[in-house]
């Protein structure tokens, strides 16, 4: 297949994802319909800068842009980092106070697939309290993933109280990260954690008029005293790398004093 063709039919993919006509896109992308039409039948080759202008019309994480960009034949423009390479300083300093601010509360960074790059000390004492895993030792064969820990049968479910309510939430997100990306990657998750045994509908919808909170807390019931939480999800809000997009930052609360008293003390043992 041509450049052209790959492109133009890794166009029309996306627009049918993003569910927009060709007049949709011809004029989110300032440009005339025909144009639009003629690219996706690879009657016209696109120029980097239509290719860039389309996906930002489409909006497509950097990754994609960069996938786009190699199926019209041009060399991809955001470089992909690792966590701990120069190019990230910045962020790497920007995400250690942010775990550090987060004590004695646990805090986690993770990457779009839901893998473990670090925890704060707080972070690490749940881990740890909850799977006997510690971590700061992280095995690189085998990397912590906290969507399969929350999902699979044998790690954190028989723990949490309300967990169908808890994975039901969670796999709307995770699907709805699959439709955003539109990467096989995460696809793939997406069909590891359905396909485990006993997984609730995720569009299945908790009976909130029986809740008097406005969020939904996780119960953690491993032994006295249960532990009460919530979570919260950061982003980097002007990414200009891949990595840096795909990174995100969860912060657990305790939702009651007895939770907060836990925290605490394990923060100073």
């Amino acid at each position: 297949m041509s450049a052209d063709s790959r492109f133009a039919s890794r166009l029309r993919w996306w627009r049918k994802r993003r569910a927009v006509s060709q007049l949709e896109l011809a004029h989110a992308a300032q440009v005339s319909q025909r144009h639009v039409s003629f690219l996706e039948i690879a009657r016209t080759a696109p120029s980097r800068d239509m290719v860039l202008r389309l996906a930002a019309a489409l909006d497509l994480p950097l990754r994609e842009q960069n996938a786009l960009l190699v199926a019209a034949g041009f060399a991809p423009v955001f470089r992909e980092s690792a966590l701990g390479a120069p190019a990230l300083a910045l962020v790497e300093r920007a995400l250690d106070f942010m775990l550090a601010q987060q004590e004695p509360n646990p805090g986690f960074v993770v990457d779009r697939r839901w893998n473990l790059l670090r925890a704060n000390r707080g972070g690490c004492n749940l881990v740890g309290f909850l799977t006997d895993v510690d971590p700061w030792k992280p095995d690189p064969a085998a990397p912590i993933n906290l969507a399969d820990a929350l999902i699979a049968p044998d790690a954190l479910r028989p723990l949490i109280g309300n967990w169908r309510e808890v994975a039901a939430y969670f796999l709307r997100g995770v699907r709805a990260d699959a439709m955003a990306d539109g990467s096989p990657e995460t696809a793939a998750l997406l069909e590891r954690l359905l396909a485990y045994p006993g997984v609730p509908d995720p569009m299945q919808v908790p009976a909130i008029e029986e809740s008097d909170q406005p969020i939904l807390t996780i119960h953690f019931n491993k032994k006295a005293p249960a532990l009460e939480v919530f979570t919260t999800l950061a982003t980097l809000g002007t990414p200009q790398d891949v990595t840096a997009q795909e990174i995100r930052i969860e912060c657990f609360f305790p939702a009651n004093a007895a939770t907060a008293d836990v925290f605490k003390r394990w923060a100073e043992g």
